[in-house]
C-alpha cells in the first residue's frame, strides 16, 4: 500500500536528524580522524540509481524520501513516466544527474539477431530522449554481451556498428552515452576500455565507471587513472571477495557500504585527480525504508570525505 508524501516526510526527517550507526567492519572500523568536522567532499554531487530504491509509494513519495536522506539527484531507469520524474524532482528539487537505459540486457547491440538489435538501438534512443527532457547530458549504457552464442569480436563489432547509429541522436540532443563496466564478459581491462571509447573519436562516447563491478578482476583506483576524463559518470557499490568465494559470486554485492573489500581511500584519491564531472550515483541496497536509505546515506557520506 503506498505511504502518503506526509508520511514520508515526517519519517525522513526525523531519521535524518538522527545519529544512525555505520557498524561493521572496513573503513567504518578505522580510528576517527583527529578532527571532528568532516573534510569537504569537494566538488562531488550525490544521486541514488532509481532501481535500488525498493520502497513502495510514488515516485514523488519516493523522491521525497531520498531528498530527505540527503541526496541532491536520481538516476531514472528510461522509459518511465516523464511528466511523473519531472514533476516529482521539481517539487522535491532533485536533479536528475543521469538515465540509465533499461532495454540493454534484454535487448543488447550485440545480440546475433538483428531485429533485436535493431529493438535495442530504438530502446536506447528513447533513454536519449529521456535523459533531453530532463536536463541531464548522460546516459548509462551496457554496450554488448559475451556469451557462448556472442564471441568477443562479434560483441566488440556489433556494439560498436550500434552505437555510431545512435551517434546523430546523441549529437542532436546533446547526451552523452557512457558505457558502463559490467560483468558481461566485454571490455576486461582498463586499456581495452580506453581503446573503445577513443575508437569513437567523439565527446558524446564517455565511461560510465563502476567501482563494485571491477573487484572481482582488477582494481578500481587503476581502472580510474588510465580512463581519466573519459568517465562521465561513476557508481558505487561495495563488493566482498571472501564473501562471493563462499556464497557464489553476486552474493559478494550483499556487503554493507564500507565494509567490503573496496579501498575507499585509495578510490577517492583517483577520482578527486581524475574525475571531473562530480556525479556519484549509489547502486547499493535495496533501501526499503526511509531508514535504510540514511543509513545508505550516512556511509555515502563518511566515503566522499575521504581524501
Amino acid at each position: 500500500m503506498n505511504l502518503n508524501r506526509r508520511t514520508f516526510l515526517k519519517s525522513a526527517a526525523v531519521l535524518s536528524a538522527a545519529s544512525l550507526p555505520l557498524g561493521g567492519g572496513g573503513i567504518f572500523a578505522q580510528a576517527a580522524p583527529a578532527s571532528t568536522s568532516p573534510r569537504p567532499a569537494g566538488n562531488f554531487k550525490k544521486s541514488i540509481m532509481w532501481g535500488t530504491v525498493k520502497m513502495g509509494g510514488s515516485v514523488l513519495e519516493k523522491c521525497t524520501a531520498i531528498k530527505a536522506a540527503g541526496y541532491e539527484g536520481i538516476e531514472p531507469n528510461s522509459h518511465m513516466d516523464r511528466r511523473e520524474v519531472i514533476a516529482a524532482a521539481k517539487s522535491t528539487g532533485l536533479v536528475i544527474s543521469s538515465v540509465c537505459c533499461n532495454t540493454h540486457w534484454k535487448k543488447p547491440l550485440s545480440h546475433p539477431d538483428t531485429a533485436v538489435r535493431r529493438e535495442g538501438i530504438d530502446g536506447m534512443i528513447v533513454a536519449l530522449e529521456d535523459a533531453a527532457a530532463y536536463g541531464t547530458d548522460a546516459v548509462l549504457l551496457v554496450p554488448g554481451v559475451v556469451n557462448a552464442e556472442v564471441s568477443y569480436d562479434d560483441c566488440w563489432t556489433r556494439s560498436v556498428e550500434g552505437i555510431k547509429r545512435l551517434l546523430p541522436v546523441a549529437e542532436k540532443l546533446k547526451v552523452q552515452i557512457c558505457i558502463e563496466n559490467v560483468w558481461n564478459k566485454f571490455l576486461l581491462s582498463p586499456l581495452e576500455a580506453r581503446r573503445y571509447v577513443d575508437q569513437f573519436n567523439s565527446p558524446l562516447v564517455k565511461f560510465y565507471f563502476d567501482v563494485g563491478n571491477i573487484l572481482d578482476y582488477g582494481w578500481p583506483e587503476q581502472w580510474i587513472r588510465i580512463l581519466g576524463d573519459r568517465i562521465a559518470r561513476v557508481h558505487f557499490k561495495e563488493f566482498s571477495k571472501k564473501i562471493a568465494a563462499e556464497q557464489g559470486a553476486r552474493k559478494g554485492f550483499k556487503v554493507p557500504f564500507g565494509e567490503g573489500d573496496i579501498n575507499w581511500p585509495e578510490v577517492m584519491r583517483a577520482l578527486r585527480g581524475s574525475y571531473k564531472n562530480g556525479w556519484i550515483a549509489t547502486e547499493q541496497g535495496s533501501n526499503k525504508t526511509p531508514a535504510e536509505l540514511n543509513d545508505l546515506h550516512a556511509r555515502f557520506e563518511k566515503i566522499l570525505n575521504f581524501s
